[in-house]
């Protein structure tokens, strides 16, 4: 893509093909957490929060593995879109996009951590969505590493870790395809118009964690793979500066 590209094509909000919405953190918005932060990405908004159990899950002790654990749950608040989202409990059973995009968040925060230095305990990243615009999993993931930092500075001020188990930095960001440009960072009114839609987790190593991409609409090329990748890397390069800011911030 031609630099061009970047100041002739129109997005709803008008923002560059590679610019991020604005993204702020509001920390220890849930008291009682280990570590939280309210994180606002532009009109999308995810309480993250980091609550510590000390115990491991039976499958642990039962194979004998060494270390701790972490997981995450996600879910969208009633209120957070237009239209009322029933809750799971409602439904008696977790919809298949909370589980998967749980899954996620999970997979992305154990990429972040040494579990050995964690030590026998679990940790629970717990996001809940208080209002949607697209990229909720990757506010989720982004936020719920801030709140997991959070969590370790409070459990090594009070003597019960030795060390940071955190192994490198993680973070998340959406790109896509729309009108036949690759953009960085869509909000609702881009997702659903994409016809490529694709999320990109990345640690501060600058190594791929996890890569969701899909072909909407139609296929894409090599070329429009390699300007998301790019603009997917800048994305998440300034988000890890953004969440050194907050962790700094306390």
């Amino acid at each position: 893509m031609s630099e061009g590209d970047s100041n002739t094509t129109q997005r709803p909000d008008g923002r560059a093909v590679d610019q991020l919405r604005t993204v702020n953190f509001k920390n220890n918005i849930a008291p009682y957490a280990t570590g939280s932060t309210l994180i606002e990405w532009g009109d999308t908004r995810v309480i993250c929060s980091a609550t510590v159990e000390e115990s491991v899950p039976r499958w642990m002790k039962m194979q004998n593995v060494e270390g701790g654990w972490l997981t995450a749950e996600y879910s969208m608040l009633p209120y957070s879109t237009l239209d009322r989202k029933r809750r799971d409990i409602s439904k008696g059973k977790i919809d298949g996009r909370s589980q998967e995009i749980q899954r996620l968040i999970g997979r992305s925060m154990r990429a972040a951590v040494d579990m050995v230095k964690l030590g026998s305990r679990t940790i629970w990243i717990d996001c809940d969505v208080l209002q949607a615009d697209g990229g909720t999993r990757t506010a989720s993931i982004t936020g719920g590493y801030v709140a997991l930092s959070l969590a370790f500075v409070k459990l090594q001020s009070e003597g019960l870790l030795e060390c940071d188990p955190i192994i490198s930095p993680v973070a998340a960001v959406s790109v896509g395809v729309v009108g036949g440009v690759p953009v960085l960072d869509l909000p609702y009114v881009e997702d659903v118009a994409a016809e490529v839609d694709m999320n990109l987790v990345m640690n501060a190593n600058g190594e791929f964690i996890e890569l969701q991409g899909t072909g909407e609409k139609n296929s894409f090329t090599e070329a429009e793979l390699s300007t998301m990748l790019s603009h997917g890397r800048k994305g998440v390069t300034e988000l890890l500066e953004f969440q050194k800011a907050a962790i700094a911030e306390g």
